[in-house]
This record gives C-alpha cells, structure tokens and sequence, in this order.
C-alpha cells in the first residue's frame, strides 16, 4: 500500500508563521543569524512532537514545499536533510522520507493505558488520580434503581437475556435522538454494555487484521487500543488547534481515506476526549460527504454529548446529515450520569445490528435489566439532572484554570467547548516524565502519549476537572511540585537543533 503523504498546503498551515522576525533570509528584508532551513526543521519538529505530523507519514516534495512555502528547493532540502540526521525522518531506497522520533527521545505511547490496573495498588502518599474522566453518580441513582426494582417483575418470568435490549430503553434512547433533529426507531438500537462494548463489537463486524482504521488525533486511549486488538491498525489525523481553526482537518480526513484506502473511521466529534472540541453543523455536513464518496463507514462516539459547557445550542448528530448507512452511533450513560452504569447503545440499521448479535452471542448475552430500567428512569429525567451536573462540571472548571493560571502560568490551557478535561500544552515534551514523578507529589497522571499512537503528545497533559474542587486546587499544586522537581535540562523548551 502507498505511503501516506501530508499535503504541503497542510503542513504549511500548519506551521503557521514558522520564520519569526529576521528569519527570512530569502525575503531580503534583513539576515538572521538563524537560517530559514533551521527555523523550518524546528517548526517541523515541534509538528512531529504535538502529534500533528503522525509519526509513519512522509513529508511533501522538496519541490512542492518549496513552492507553497516560497523558498528556495536548497532551503527544502537542507530542512529535510537536518531532520534526517537528527532522527526525525527515516528515508529508505526509492520511497519518500518518513516523519519518525529519534531513539534517544524517551516517551510512553507504544499502547494506551491501562489505568485502572495502577488504581489496583493503594500508593503510600495520598493521592488525587487524574487518570480518569468521569463523575460520582448524581442524587437520582439510588431513586433510579429503586424505579427499576419496582418495575422488573414483568421480567422475572423470563430467562432475562435479551442481547437486543429491553423495549423501554431502545424506545427512551430513539425518543432522544428523534428530539435532536435524527428520526430513529426502537428497531435501529442495540442496548451494549457501554460505548465501548458497542465498538468493540463494531470493531469485531466491519474491520479484518492489518486493516485501516482513521482516528482523530489525540482521541479516548481504549478505542486505540481496541482498534490495535482486533488486529487493525489506527491511522491518526490530527486536530487543528483552535487558533487554526478548532477542529478536525476534513480534507486531511478526505486524503488519508484516500491514500490508505480505509473503510472505517472512529470520531469524536462531539467534545472530542480530551480536547473537548465540537465539530460544528457544517462540518458535520462535510464529514458525511466524505465517508459517502470515499465508501467509508464512520463510528461516531457521543458519549460526551449531553455535555456542553458553552450554553450554545448543539448541532444535530452527524447521522443526520447521512444518506444511507455510512453513519454509526455509539452512545454511553456512563459520562452523562455514571460511570458504574454500564449502558450504552448503537444506533445503526437493522442489518448491521443482526451481524452485531452474531458477534455478541459469542462474548456476552445481554445487558443487565436492572441497569437497563434504571436508565430508562435517568432518561425520563435527564432534563434536571444534567443540569445541574453541567453547572458543577462548569465550576470545576474555572476553578482548574484558575489554579492552572495561578501556578503554571507558561502552560497553555484549551478549555474546550465542553467534555470533561483541559487540553494543557506544556512548554516542554515531558509529559511521560511528568505522569513516572507526580505519584511522588500526590498526583496521579495520564501521560499525553497515552492519547495518541507512537509517541506523539509529548507537549500534552489531559488534566480532568470531574474532582471536587479542593482536590483539584491539591492536585495542581502537586503539578508544580512535579514540574518544578525535574532537572532544568528537561524543564526547558525544545533545544533548538544542533548544527554539526
């Protein structure tokens, strides 16, 4: 299969204004004592190391990057050539150089994590774990399975297991999305054991060994992981930054389908984990039209949706904008109330859903009744109980930005339109080295990488604010320790590339 090749149009929007002031020497305003072609490397590096230049991608043309660029062919190639030396690109006889990371860089992204196995272990220090996004269950849970309890005797005289799901659930989950601007019938949902039970399941029907699978770059670490178990490989698209234009690189997402020959896509579009960006109607649009024409079937994940912190009004599912089937939705409780409620659903057509059963049928046989019942009663009263937990989500917020600001202050903070974390840029790539320290200062980390394939994130921190707000002011103050404790060398910003 080709190679895949970042476009030069993309890379140089990516790299923004990559020549500070006097940097230009081929403008003839003035001469630098830094070249261009050493400024470009760096500006390239910084790509490879924020995970927007995915690691196993080659770079544009010397001639095509030299032309959108306006350098010269020599600039271009000296770039190329000092990357090359430096470890960050690999080049091989008669194929195009690919975008790598040096041995010598340490990082912590060959697998996702596993967090809940170090939550196992007591640590000696008392700790706040910021390894997790989620909340404690609301008031109403205990009146929720008090409702379900009253309402399971029709079902003690079944067996039970219903691998479809009870009628009352798919009827209060098709009511949702048919409220949100998607017509949907009982008969288009399958209740699951959460989101990610739904796309395992998906994972196990629509992908074979060593097949494609495009994610958004950074993206929640189990579905890297479940994607890498079915045997498939991710294949990353990077997320804009907000000041270039918040959101997902459609085109990039058009070319990669293209080049890689991909049939499936997992997305996260709504309040992507851990950004906490929302794709807007237009795009969503956009993105239809891009699984239509490249015949590629997209998982979207909504398991963030009812969690918007901008008070704006949201977009319609993407599902809406489909013509056919190309749209898959998968959707959880777990974010919206609890993480302990283990329910959620696909929304797809009926002959997907008949495959999902053949598969099911040999890892589980339904989804608890009682479970399913309590939601149905969470459903009925999403309206307060969001509510309130947007407010609080709100509030725990402002308060991790403040301690951020008040602490960290050269951290760069996204807080996203909505979601469950920050998005924090560090000045430096020592976000795996921060994660193996902070147990040491009562914080537990989930390092960037952990978001991301081979490596990238590096600059990156997912910091949830789903913590009481003492805890998280705690945490922070154990951040800076953390920061502040390791050696000045690796606390700095990217050396700049030495000149040999």
């Amino acid at each position: 299969m080709a190679t895949r090749v970042i476009g030069a149009g993309s890379l140089a929007r990516d790299l923004g204004n990559w020549r500070s002031v006097g940097t230009d020497e081929e403008a003839g305003s003035r001469r630098s004592a830094r070249p261009a072609y050493l400024a470009l490397a760096e500006g390239i590096r910084l790509l490879i190391h924020d995970g927007r230049a995915p690691l196993g991608v080659a770079l544009p043309s010397e001639r095509d990057l030299a032309t959108t660029l306006g350098v010269s062919r020599t600039t271009i190639t000296s770039t190329y050539t000092l990357l090359r030396e430096h470890g960050y690109l690999i080049s091989r006889q008669g194929s195009r150089s690919t975008v790598a990371l040096p041995p010598t860089v340490p990082h912590d992204g060959t697998r996702p994590a596993r967090s809940i196995l170090a939550m196992m272990a007591q640590p000696e220090l008392a700790t706040v774990d910021m390894t997790y996004a989620a909340m404690a269950a609301p008031l109403e849970m205990q009146e929720a399975y008090a409702t379900a309890l009253e309402g399971i005797a029709p079902y003690l005289g079944t067996h039970g297991m219903d691998p479809v799901g009870v009628l009352a659930l798919r009827e209060a989950v098709a009511r949702r999305y048919t409220e949100r601007g998607l017509p949907t019938d009982p008969d288009q949902i399958l209740i699951t054991l959460g989101a990610q039970h739904g796309l395992r399941l998906l994972l196990n029907v629509l992908t074979a060994p060593a097949a494609r699978v495009l994610i958004d770059h950074p993206t929640y670490p189990n579905a890297i992981e479940a994607i890498r178990d079915v045997g498939a490989r991710p294949v990353p698209v990077p997320l804009l930054p907000e000041p270039v234009g918040g959101g997902w690189d459609l085109d990039g997402i058009r070319s990669a389908a293209r080049q890689t020959a991909a049939t499936l896509a997992y997305l996260v579009p709504d309040f992507n984990n851990p950004t906490g960006q929302l794709l807007d109607a237009e795009g969503r649009a956009e993105l239809a039209a891009i699984a239509r024409e490249t015949r590629m079937t997209i998982v979207v994940d909504e398991s963030m949706v009812d969690l918007s912190l901008t008070g704006a009004s949201m977009p319609p599912p993407v599902a809406a904008f489909a013509k056919g089937s190309e749209i898959v939705t998968i959707g959880s409780a777990s974010k919206s109330f609890w993480g302990g409620l283990r329910v959620g659903w696909v929304r797809t057509n009926q002959a997907l859903i008949t495959k999902l059963l053949g598969i099911r049928s040999t890892v589980d046989l339904g989804t608890p009744v009682m479970d399913q019942l309590a939601t149905v009663h969470l459903l009925e009263n999403a309206g307060v109980i969001l509510d309130r937990r947007r407010d609080q989500l709100r509030s725990q917020r402002a308060t991790l930005i403040t301690a951020l600001a008040d602490e960290l202050p050269e951290w760069r903070v996204s807080p996203g339109a909505g979601g469950m974390s920050l998005w924090a840029q560090l000045p430096a790539p020592v976000s795996t080295a921060l994660a193996a320290t902070a147990p040491n200062h009562g914080v537990l980390l989930a390092a960037g990488p952990r978001f991301g394939v081979q490596g990238a994130f590096e600059r990156f921190l997912r910091l949830p604010f789903t913590h009481p707000e003492a805890d998280l002011r705690l945490a922070v103050k154990g951040l800076a320790a953390t920061y502040e404790a390791l050696t000045p060398r690796a606390a700095e910003p990217l050396q700049s590339l030495t000149l040999y």
